[in-house]
């Protein structure tokens, strides 16, 4: 990406990072709990701690570029977006690492790990806790929206966006744990996982919601837009899956391997049982699915995922996929304004380019 263009992501990113600050202040002052409550509190602190602890905010650069497809300058009701998209974010991230056991995330504990700290002798609580605060997340997600001081047809059109993505999202969590049960799915599957699951929320709201507010109607060209979102999408889950073998556990805030520990079906699992066999293939089954399995042992599969090609053949898989995606942008060209056409057709090989 051009430096005009990194500049006008990195102003998205800081803007949106002071107004959830403002956010939580506010929620933290405003949010209706019987006074005698210390848990209350103490959720939105956790929530907050999330929310604000790292995060690239792509979505949030998204929904704006979207906005700037159509309009030059600032619309209403992008603020609104910007929150409800990441408070789903933040119900999502919480809900997964109840799910996955994840005791890491942006290099801070996660919401459970908080809550099992907190009460070591009543387990069921720290899980409960846990579902409550994903849950109290969402609810805010779409209470921002429905307080947007829009006109009524636009805030009914962005809930409907995002109670849709949120639905989504849930039928994606559902699948991601189906498809672990699966012998070996086959690359269909792990796309549409990938769609569900991250795709819709991640990408298509965005562009919708930014389009929506400015004034657009995003339901005239579904097509594409899903098209563009799933293609991007499938990239974003491939770049996930190979930085959890490939990548740098600092970098990521969180160690690596965890795919291989959890059993999980992800792509580069896939690409690794494909390319593996004998001794090799003895050392990844001894990995995969132990929940102990050594940083050596995650070492060694590395190198064999090396070794056998499998890092190179992911890598020209998400280009692959990134070219596609940008080639569906570069079709908006005609209809939207270019400089905008111009970064969404640069973000998918621009994505890839930075997880190498």
């Amino acid at each position: 990406m051009t430096e005009q263009v990194l500049e006008r992501v990195a102003g998205h990113e800081r803007r949106f990072n002071t107004l959830f600050e403002e956010y939580f202040d506010t929620l933290a002052a405003g949010l209706d709990a019987p006074s005698f409550s210390r848990f209350t509190p103490d959720c939105v602190e956790l929530l907050r701690a999330i929310s604000l602890r790292g995060g690239k905010r792509l979505r949030v650069v998204m929904l704006n570029e979207a906005a700037r497809l159509v309009a030059s300058e600032p619309v209403e009701g992008l603020d609104a977006a910007a929150l409800s998209i990441e408070l789903l974010q933040t119900h999502g991230l919480v809900h997964d690492d109840l799910i996955d056991d994840g005791p890491v995330r942006r290099g801070g504990p996660s919401t459970y790990y908080a809550y099992r700290e907190r009460f070591p002798d009543h387990p069921h609580t720290a899980v409960g806790l846990t579902v409550l605060a994903g849950d109290l997340a969402l609810a805010l997600s779409l209470r921002v929206l429905l307080e947007a001081k829009v006109p009524v047809g636009l805030r009914q059109a962005m809930v409907e966006v995002q109670t849709r993505a949120a639905a989504d999202t849930f039928v994606g969590q559902i699948v991601d744990l189906e498809r672990d049960f699966a012998v070996t799915p086959d690359e269909d599957v792990l796309h549409s996982v990938a769609d569900y699951k991250s795709a819709r929320y991640s990408i298509l709201a965005p562009l919708q919601l930014g389009l929506l507010a400015a004034g657009e109607q995003p339901a005239l060209f579904e097509k594409e837009l899903r098209d563009y979102a799933r293609l991007l999408g499938i990239c974003g889950q491939m770049r996930d899956d190979y930085l959890d073998l490939f990548g740098d556990a600092a970098t990521l805030g969180k160690p690596t391997g965890a795919d291989i520990r959890d059993g999980k079906h992800s792509y580069t699992v896939n690409a690794l049982l494909a390319a593996v066999d004998g001794p090799e293939r003895r050392v990844l089954e001894a990995a995969y699915g132990d929940p102990s399995c050594t940083p050596e042992s995650i070492a060694a599969v590395r190198e064999i995922g090396e070794r056998r090609g499998v890092r190179a053949r992911l890598e020209a898989d998400m280009r692959r996929y990134a070219r596609q995606a940008s080639a569906v942008a570069a079709d908006w060209r005609p209809r939207w304004r270019q400089e905008a056409v111009t970064f969404f057709e640069q973000l998918p090989l621009w994505s890839v380019e930075q997880a190498m």
